[in-house]
């Protein structure tokens, strides 16, 4: 006998975004160690809608963004979830010129709208800005990550999902062809057996699935990395997204000009990787802020360094290191056990993803169950 047909480890938003999906085909319990949902990865981030350029041809990533970014701005739309379509420009030097174009055919291959801008046409879009040459992706947007969360959440417990904060997942072992899970909450440690477990715990998913035997060759190796932001005080210049070509290898796009939906311009984030085994910190050091001058200054020469703030920080679970090409997310489901999914490296652009991840998560688990019920 279960508890639940479904238990989800992880409050961000991919765990919230399973936790509406599966919600409608069983009882979902949802888990999450914080005190409030998101409060990692998903709320320390760009907040952008992206559009699906930047991802390995036939990855998920480029799949899931490129369907995720039409059902979010669906949901936006649907759900009141503050949110704006303000565009995106990719600045190119004119050494970058090549690679822009590039950028600009997969584009169209993929069926995302872009606009090739030159220099006279940039400097009449974002006159403050300087490059070469530049596209124009005007599906690319910015959201209320926070709210969408919050929307999330509500429509999983109107379907019926009990979803907990401050609930630490201390173990859990096979049994009785599910899951057992020992969760420690505020008041009490309290045993739950599920059908199907979800994991979806981000920076911790690594550790989570070693604690779940699962085959260590079917966990990618872990690699934190921090992202630094800066606010900008006065007044903004831009009216779309900024950001510079991406790195060759997409290990990272470069520290872009992102707003939020108050206006207020901010600059981020860099690439710092730390070293195996770091606790979590989340502080801006403002000697980051010469080097962040330096890159922004290539694409807006007006820069005023004085101006830049220390803001806030996120860690990404990257699954490469800073030398290696862009990993995929993985998402893998162990065959032979009881039913389970693990989510590894839902960085960027997960946010953008994360309702076609619910669903993908649900088919993987529907699929499962079919196997395991024409076995029988």
């Amino acid at each position: 006998m279960t508890d639940f047909d479904y238990c989800i480890i992880g409050g961000g938003v991919i765990g919230l975004a399973c936790a509406r999906e599966l919600s409608v085909k069983g009882s979902v319990l949802l888990l999450e160690k914080n005190d409030r949902f998101g409060a990692e990865t998903s709320s320390r981030n760009s907040e952008v809608i992206h559009a699906g350029l930047y991802y390995a041809p036939g990855s998920l990533k480029e799949r899931l963004c490129i369907e995720g970014k039409q059902r979010l701005y669906q949901f936006c739309s649907g759900f009141d979830v503050p949110h704006q379509a303000v565009g995106k420009l990719i600045i190119a030097p004119e050494s970058g010129q090549a690679q822009l174009m590039q950028l600009l055919h997969k584009g169209r291959q993929l069926g995302i709208p872009l606009q090739l801008l030159d220099q006279q046409q940039l400097l009449e879009t974002e006159p403050q800005v300087r490059g070469f040459a530049a596209l124009h992706s005007p599906t690319t947007g910015i959201i209320d990550s926070h709210i969408y969360m919050e929307r999330l959440a509500q429509q999983a417990e109107q379907q019926g999902a009990l979803l907990l904060r401050h609930s630490q997942v201390i173990s859990a072992s096979e049994r009785d062809y599910g899951w057992q899970i020992r969760v420690a909450s505020q008041d009490n440690i309290t045993d739950i057996h599920c059908a199907a477990l979800i994991n979806a715990a981000g920076l911790q998913a690594q550790a989570l699935a070693e604690s779940l035997a699962l085959d260590r060759t079917a966990i990618p190796p872990l690699h934190l990395c921090r992202g630094h932001y800066f606010s900008y005080s006065g007044k903004n210049p831009f009216r779309h997204l900024i950001y510079p070509l991406p790195e060759k290898n997409l290990a990272g796009l470069g520290i872009h000009a992102t707003l939020d939906l108050g206006g207020q311009l901010r600059f981020g984030p860099d690439t710092e990787y730390l070293p195996a085994g770091s606790a979590a910190d989340y502080r801006v050091d403002p000697a980051l802020a010469p080097a962040f001058a330096s890159a922004i200054q290539r694409y807006f020469p007006g820069l005023n360094a004085q101006q830049l703030q220390p803001d806030y920080a996120g860690i990404r679970p990257k699954l490469h290191t800073k030398h290696e090409t862009a990993a995929d997310f993985v998402i893998h489901r162990p065959s032979n056990r009881p039913p389970a999914v693990h989510l590894f490296g839902i960085e960027s652009p997960g946010l953008t993803a994360s309702l076609a991840i619910g669903t993908f998560v649900t088919e993987m688990l529907q699929k499962q169950a079919d196997e395991a019920h024409n076995t029988r």
